[in-house]
């Protein structure tokens, strides 16, 4: 399948990864490091089927549960990871962040996932791959490179407005000393601005939750009485606000539901579709 992306921003980018059979996006800010395995997911390359087709990763909407494994099997193999040693969120819209140690290995691959309510996810354990999931809702990537720590979290409007990005940061500060200065932050493949109407209710949570002079920059009010809103720009000001430096955050140009022929998006297909997942890891 021949893919042409509609890009929102060809200066930054991301990388279209083509390994076969599972192409990917990667961050370029992230890759360069040489210190993880990184990834976010297509539609393509996978062997679910229907309106899981062909690469869903979830577990909870129906899917054939081989075909699902196939599917991080297949994944696992193009990022040069475990998949045994996987550890999956429980996502429902929460601001928890779960420290992620080598006991966790495998939780909701291999074995059963002892917690829920968790958005995010943190480790300093090598060889362990960190997965969350998505379908409009913003991955947040973290590297602390000084003390060799990741975080991966998931941030729709309601994490976004409870600051998940910075509550992430600030858990990495506790468990392995981060400075926010130090750290990589990436935005990844969500839902854009122009794709991305709300009513005046969520867009008042978001002008309780942001400075004045934020506001035009996140929200732009509509005739209707509508606002289109900004999930990268509201995530770049967290980050940059929790002391993450403007040249270590790198934003995606990819919006899935513009891309829906390529990303599953709930604004595009509601609940009958799969979902994508973002992969983390440290190198061993």
């Amino acid at each position: 399948m021949s893919v042409i992306w509609n890009r929102k921003n060809k200066e930054q980018g991301m990388d279209y990864i083509e390994t076969a059979p599972v192409p990917y996006l990667s961050f370029p800010l992230l890759e360069k490091t040489g210190l993880v395995a990184q990834g976010f997911s297509t539609k393509l390359g996978g062997v679910s089927q229907g309106k899981f087709a062909t690469l869903n990763f979830t577990f909870t909407r129906g899917d054939n549960p081989d075909h699902v494994l196939e599917n991080y099997k297949r994944m696992a193999a193009v990022l040069g990871v475990e998949k045994k040693r996987m550890v999956l969120s429980y996502q429902t819209h929460t601001t928890n962040v779960r420290l992620v140690t080598e006991d966790d290995a495998g939780k909701g691959i291999v074995k059963e996932r002892d917690f829920k309510d968790i958005d995010g996810l943190i480790t300093n354990v090598p060889g362990i791959t960190l997965v969350t999931f998505y379908a409009d809702c913003v991955p947040l990537y973290f590297l602390d490179p000084v003390h060799k720590a990741i975080g991966l979290s998931h941030s729709g409007w309601r994490g976004t407005v409870k600051r998940m990005g910075a509550v992430t940061v600030q858990k990495m500060k506790e468990a392995y000393n981060t400075k926010a200065e130090d750290l990589i932050a990436c935005i990844g493949p969500s839902i854009c601005k122009d794709c991305y109407e709300v009513g005046e209710e969520v867009a008042l949570e978001f002008k309780k939750a942001f400075a004045w002079k934020d506001w035009n920059k996140i929200l732009q009010e509509k005739d209707n009485g509508k606002f289109q809103l900004d999930l990268w720009k509201a995530n770049e000001i967290i980050l940059a606000d929790a002391g993450i430096r403007p040249e270590n955050i790198q934003t995606t140009d990819i919006c899935t539901h513009c891309n829906s022929d390529y990303l599953f998006s709930h604004r595009t297909c509601g609940n009958e579709r799969g979902n994508l997942a973002a992969f983390l890891g440290l190198k061993e």
